[in-house]
């Protein structure tokens, strides 16, 4: 069983991989069978996961991300964290293009919730308002 550190560290480096659109290190933190929630996707695998992860690679850069470990217990690690990026690429929905770049910088604020199976993530949630994300890119939501 990984240590406490460990649990909260794994979450942070998967959320910067999922900010960054990488998805090179899914095997290393995330079970094959890994199901996670967002207000923009669903996935039941870590393949499902790594082309989420792909899809939107190129939506957001000068990424910089701060982290706060809320409460690491057991089999279960809480996050909150803050994300600050530059809306530099289309942001995409079911392959249809849905706000072109902007060049806008963003401020997103949310919390993801994981749990593990041994050392690797096997389930997560992450909460933050999708209508705040789209306010700061001058989008209205439909």
């Amino acid at each position: 069983m990984a240590t406490k550190s460990e649990r909260a560290s794994a979450v942070m480096r998967g959320l910067t991989a999922g900010a960054r659109g990488d998805s090179s290190v899914i095997a290393e933190l995330f079970t094959d069978d890994v199901s996670g929630w967002s207000p923009v996707m669903s996935v039941s695998s870590a393949v499902e996961l790594a082309i989420e992860l792909e899809d939107r690679s190129d939506s957001f850069s000068e990424i910089e991300l701060s982290f706060v470990p809320l409460d690491v217990d057991g089999d279960a690690a809480c996050v909150e964290w803050t994300m600050t990026a530059t809306h530099s690429g289309p942001i995409a929905v079911d392959d249809d293009v849905c706000v072109e770049a902007t060049g806008r910088r963003l401020t997103l604020h949310g919390v993801t919730v994981a749990r593990f199976a041994g050392e690797r993530i096997c389930s997560f949630r992450q909460y933050w308002d999708e209508g705040e994300l789209l306010a700061q890119i001058g989008a209205a939501l439909r």
